[in-house]
């Protein structure tokens, strides 16, 4: 778990990498029921390793307007209030209200004596699934607030959450992107707490982050923080003085938030740049485009995120006065204040919003804390109704089902479905004129896909919310077995993948969405894909039409029988997280039933499925066709184009699109086909769902032992066997008591990475693998066990986890399949032509992704620069293009029968094995694994020592050292070495830069510095996101890090990412920003690095809550010692509790070295500090640029000059003369 979250966004940094993480809200696009594991655990420093949210836009349907706050700012003390201009609460604006004369209403919907809080559900009214042992209570408060409490005394992270039913749909007509600037503005003052750093300084002193996001209809905010009381901090009730007092600062939101107005300008900007990030990503376009495409009067349409100008009513955020060139007031437009005060005034108060808490005090102490912040929030005016079901189904707007079963219809018999086109009537976002359309657009990064999406009234809807017949439906058009639709396209070579679930949902309507990503075959073929896709919809609307063996019926049930398993044993989950859900979901279930949700399903009713797929047709569809083929006119051959429409621009991201509607011919042949492709057939019963959930634990020989008051996650897995070959540990679950297990193994190899043409043949083995076992295990995934087969440079890597009665058999399929596959791609293409056209499409897929590469965003390709010039061995991603395309590709061309034998070489020859079997498996369990283990893959000698592979990371030079190098000093940067690139997009508007300052490997610094060194990360981020986003403005996305790459080698970096500003100015900000760090360091009492010292120990102690956490926990320390000689081959299980040691500050502490005092702590840091960062002839420095395409003349003047590496083939050149650091691990 993120000890630290970075800046507003959807990046993860880990260890070694920015991974993409979408966080999808209210517009997510599903896979039906499949949920594949594909955790693969990176090998971190410590489970704590700081991971930095960075801002890079939403996925397809993602929500993309997040706020990514956080805590751990410097000392208020430091800073002056800033001057009051416009500042006063908003609630001076408001007509004051008395909550002591509020009715509020019980359960029922009586009012309760005024004053008083009622309770909705008590705890043995919550509907819980066996392994849930906090308790709940969902309560009212006289203001008429819904609050959902949850106690668990147990939990090491306590989080709270705000759920608004307001969204950018609400937003003014002259202020696009109103909600989500509003969103931003609220975590800067409130009349209480009135310095902008208030909420996110207590929150990081307290070991704590926050969050919020802006969706279409709703906005949500969230923070956690670690349940601390630090010295002189006290809590009036049994609530930890880390809750209270985050409650009280997050309840000031809702109560009187500032809107300084001296603080408007910088957040436009902040905004502008937000939206000028996405301007040139394909999933912020597609998204525009659907919303752009709907009708004008309906809100759907709106532009969510907003820009400079549509925030300030036509300013342009570069005008300047003519005569004095200063800017003018929000570049001529006008200010957004008033709009704001509106806003918050008709959409947050107690009716509009839902409060969710999760704290280790009772609940009585919870309810109190949460009376005392949240009392004064303003109650709702009179005859407000929330839109949400159970405000709507209370005063009678909605009707449900009568005690016979009965829903409305109308006068023709139909049903009458009761939220469809309600929340914005007589508005209709997709009616006639938007649906019946094909629509092309052109990507900008090489991607093709085809969307079918069709309006159907809202899955929540009465008639629909017991039957819930979408997800039947779903699981059916999505289905990959044998005789599907997705194993048909896949068969023919048209498709990388297909899945169906919801596109968009709102209040008032949703789309349904069938979502395929295509081969440039695929692409060609179009044609063939649509008719095959309508004529599987054909094949599913006869079986539930004319379902006269009850086949749907059967399908729904099995769904149900995995949904109710599923349910039973879910765990708990993150804090934060169910917080973030429960409050939207107060809105829509009763309390009582809010942890069951949508797991809870009634009977199949045909009716209302039929009722349902009626929809599902081309006149009621949107197909959507992107692909960069389409703009050539003169390839365009299919019978579905646009080609005689013109060209459109999209005004707000700049996607490129035309349509014309679907002909009356084309839209009867794909109503009723007039022939249905013989291979299509409905899959049959799912033999995977598991029947026997007991526990190991449970069993006679376990159970004499069991102590229930032991926490057994204290307990260390147990290596069960060592051999030269194979190393496994095992460990029976009695902590989480699930009948899940896991069994992973990484089979190490030096032949993976050995080229980049050794490689990329394994990584196109892993894509044909994953192809080929879709048939095998399907519905194993289905009910619940999961597989993946990943390779990574050093190894391959297999799991298998889920439900225990099927993993055996389920493990030994996939192992099976491995060898059959390599002997059957060995016998060549003439002997299965088949599997050579899935070899082919894997091959054009890894090459179109690795292609893409280019058109990441600027901050990245400076990271990915930066770890060019610091690690080794690294294969660049131009010398894994060039085995794939290219003259030299083409004399030496890749086969599918050299992509056998190579993997056969990596999985079946010498290797170094490890192995985990844990959860629900007892040792005979895991001695059959083994069995198979062995069996099928090692019978080969074993790995020698010396033959394991080892990546490093080589000491970055001293000026003096570079200046060595390069025969000169640099001359155009303080800094020792700098990487430059220019960003390969012509729309990209951004630059960036990643200021990069290494320490030392991991066994250098050992565990005290390691400690202090993600002591100084996790005090760092605040100070550089207030100076250089906030008040320079620098750019959108800022980010203070502690970078780990492989090898042990460590840094501190500074990265910022903007649209105003070159390279050297950001760079240069960037050096005068560490400076003024360390002044702030000097400045902080002692007391301050005592409690961010606990804050960090806090994150590092939290203890897994389910068993999946422990399973990486663990599989995290035994990867960890791989590399590694037999004299350090023992994984540190407890590696966590020693660097918590570190931080734990005690007089009585034994020993010169040991960290006794805050005032010790503090001169550590900042020796530390001055070691490694302070002293510019000493520090070993690399700034990595990435400039926009604009600026290329400023890249260019800069090509040969001392210092600065213009090309890998530059890094190179650098790189033999640096030495590498020590490999060794430090425990």
């Amino acid at each position: 778990r993120p000890t630290r979250p970075a800046a507003d966004g959807n990046f993860l940094r880990s260890a070694a990498s920015l991974l993409a993480a979408t966080i999808c809200k209210g517009v997510v696009a599903l896979v039906a029921v499949l949920i594949l594991l594909v955790s693969s655990p990176a090998v971190l420093l410590m489970r704590a390793s700081i991971l930095f949210l960075l801002v890079g836009g939403a996925q397809a349907f993602a929500n993309p307007f997040h706020r990514r706050l956080v805590g751990r700012a410097i000392d208020h003390t430091l800073w002056e209030a800033p001057a009051d201009t416009g500042s006063e609460a908003v609630l001076d604006a408001v007509e004051e209200t008395t909550n002591g004369d509020t009715a509020v209403l019980d359960a029922t919907g009586d009012a309760s004596s005024a004053g008083e809080t009622v309770v909705l559900a008590t705890d043995s009214e919550f509907v819980k699934s066996l392994p849930d042992k906090r308790q709940y209570r969902a309560i009212t408060l006289p203001n008429q607030l819904t609050v959902l409490l949850a106690s668990d005394p147990n939990t090491d992270v306590e989080a709270a959450s705000v759920h608004v039913r307001a969204g950018h749909f609400d937003d003014p007509p002259n202020r696009a992107g109103l909600a989500h600037f509003h969103e931003h503005m609220l975590f800067l003052g409130t009349e209480k707490y009135p310095k902008e750093e208030e909420y996110e300084d207590f929150l990081g002193r307290n070991g704590g982050m926050s969050n919020a996001y802006t969706d279409m209809e709703d906005t949500n905010y969230y923070f956690n923080v670690s349940p601390l009381d630090h010295n002189g901090e006290g809590s009036e009730s049994g609530t930890s003085s880390a809750l209270a007092g985050a409650l009280d600062r997050f309840a000031q939101f809702f109560v009187s938030p500032l809107f300084d107005q001296s603080m408007l300008e910088r957040e436009l900007r902040a905004v502008n740049s937000e939206y000028l990030n996405g301007r040139t990503a394909d999933n912020w376009r597609n998204f525009q485009l659907l919303k752009s495409g709907s009708s004008r009067d309906h809100p759907f349409s709106k532009f969510g995120c907003g820009n400079y100008n549509t925030l300030t009513d036509g300013g342009d955020a570069d005008l300047k006065d003519q005569e004095g060139q200063e800017a003018v007031d929000f570049g001529g437009g006008t200010s957004p204040r008033d709009d704001l005060l509106t806003f918050w005034t008709d959409k947050y108060h107690a009716g509009n919003l839902r409060l969710c808490v999760v704290g280790r005090a009772s609940l009585d102490d919870l309810q109190k804390t949460v009376e005392k912040a949240f009392g004064d929030v303003r109650p709702p005016p009179p005859n407000f109704v929330a839109n949400g079901i159970m405000d709507r189904l209370r005063t009678g707007s909605l009707k449900l089902a009568t005690e016979e079963g009965s829903h409305l219809r109308d006068a023709n018999g139909d049903f009458v479905f009761q939220t469809e086109h309600s929340t914005y009537s007589p508005n209709v976002a997709f009616g006639p004129e938007q649906l019946g359309l094909i629509r092309e657009v052109i990507p900008l990064v090489e991607s093709r896909t085809l969307k079918i999406f069709s309006s159907v009234p809202p899955l929540d809807d009465p008639v629909l919310r017991e039957s819930r017949p979408f997800r039947v439906l779903s699981h059916l058009v999505g289905h990959e077995s044998p005789g599907s639709l997705h194993h048909l396209l896949m068969e023919e070579g048209w498709v990388n993948s297909l899945a169906s679930g919801t596109g968009i949902a709102t209040t008032d309507f949703c789309l349904t969405n069938i979502a395929i990503t295509l081969t440039p075959k695929g692409m060609r073929e179009r044609d063939q894909v649509l008719a095959k896709t309508w004529q599987w919809f054909a094949l599913i609307k006869d079986a539930v039409m004319n379902d006269a063996h009850g086949v749907i019926e059967q399908y729904h049930n099995e769904l149900k029988r995995i949904t109710d398993t599923s349910f039973k044993f879910r765990e708990m989950g993150d804090p934060t997280d169910f917080c973030s859900a429960a409050a939207e979901k107060l809105f829509d279930y009763e309390p009582s039933k809010i942890l069951l949700g949508s797991a809870e399903v009634g009977e199949y009713d045909v009716e209302i499925a039929q009722a349902f797929l009626e929809r599902l047709t081309p006149e009621n569809s949107l197909v959507v066709i992107s692909g960069p083929e389409l703009g050539d006119e003169e390839a365009e051959k299919s019978a579905v184009s646009a080609r005689d429409a013109s060209w459109g621009i999209e005004e707000r991201y700049g996607g490129k699109f035309r349509q014309i509607r679907v002909s009356d011919e084309l839209a009867k042949e794909w109503n009723h086909p007039s022939e249905i492709d013989p291979r299509l057939r409905l899959p049959g019963l799912n033999e995977f769902i598991p029947e026997d959930l007991s526990l190991r634990c449970d069993d006679p020989q376990y159970q004499k032992d069991f102590d229930p008051d032991y926490d057994y996650r204290k307990d260390h897995p147990k290596l069960l066997v060592d051999t030269p070959k194979l190393r496994m540990w095992h460990k029976m679950d009695r902590t989480f008591r699930v009948p899940r297990a896991s069994i992973r193994l990484q089979l190490t190899s030096p032949n993976i990475y050995r080229s980049p043409r050794t490689i990329t043949l394994n990584r196109i083995f892993q894509n044909v693998l994953s192809d080929d076992l879709n048939s095998y295990v399907y519905d194993a995934s289905v009910a619940g066990c999961n597989y993946r087969v990943s390779v990574v440079p050093s190894a391959y890597r297999l799991s298998v986890s889920g439900y225990s009665e099927k993993l055996p058999h389920l493990l030994d399929v996939v192992t099976s399949r491995i060898a059959s596959l390599i002997e059957e791609m060995k016998e060549g293409d003439e002997a299965h032509p088949a599997l050579a056209a899935t070899f082919i499409k894997a091959k054009q897929n890894l090459l179109r992704q690795t292609k893409n590469y280019v058109f990441e965003s600027p901050y990245e390709t400076g990271s990915y620069n930066l770890r060019m010039l610091c690690e080794t061995p690294v294969w660049h991603v131009n010398d894994y293009v060039g085995e794939m395309e290219g003259p030299e590709a083409d004399a030496e061309p890749l086969t599918m029968k050299e992509c056998a034998e190579i993997a056969e070489e990596c999985l079946f020859g010498r290797s170094k094995a490890v192995s985990l079997c844990i959860g629900n498996i007892d040792e005979e369990g895991s001695k059959e694994v083994e069995k198979v283990i062995s069996s099928h893959f090692l019978s080969k000698r074993p790995l020698i020592d010396d033959a394991t592979p080892r990546f490093r990371t080589l000491r970055m030079p001293t000026k003096a050292e570079a200046a060595k190098i390069f025969g000169s000093p640099t001359e155009v940067s303080e800094v020792p070495v700098i990487t430059e690139a220019v960003a390969h997009s012509e729309d990209e508007e951004n630059n960036a830069v990643e200021l990069y300052m290494q320490t030392a490997s991991s066994y250098e610094l050992g565990y005290e510095g390691l400690a202090i060194q993600e002591l100084i990360g996790s005090m760092a981020y605040n100070s550089a996101f207030n100076q250089l986003r906030t008040k320079e403005q620098l750019g959108y996305i800022v980010s203070a890090f502690v970078n780990k790459m492989s090898g042990g080698g460590n840094a501190f970096c500074v990265l910022v990412q903007s649209s105003n500003t070159l390279p050297p100015a950001l760079e240069e900000r960037c050096l005068r920003w560490v400076e003024q760090f360390r002044q702030e360091m000097e400045e902080m009492p002692p007391e301050r690095f005592a409690m961010e010292a606990a804050a960090v120990k806090a994150n590092l102690l939290e203890k897994d809550i389910k068993l999946a956490e422990e399973i990486s926990s663990v599989w995290g320390e035994i990867l960890s010692t791989v590399p590694h000689t037999e004299h350090k081959k023992n994984p540190v299980f407890d590696r966590v509790e020693k660097f918590a040691d570190v931080l734990t500050l005690d007089d009585n502490t034994e020993g010169d070295t040991a960290i006794k005092t805050a005032a010790d702590l503090k001169q550590r840091a900042l020796d530390f500090y001055d070691t490694y960062f302070m002293d510019p002839e000493r520090r070993r420095a690399v700034s990595a640029r990435v400039y926009n395409r604009k600026a290329k003349d400023v890249f260019d003047s800069n090509v040969g000059k001392p210092g600065v590496i213009s090309s890998y083939a530059d890094a190179r050149n650098v790189k033999q003369h640096l030495s590498s650091l020590p490999t060794a691990p430090y425990w």
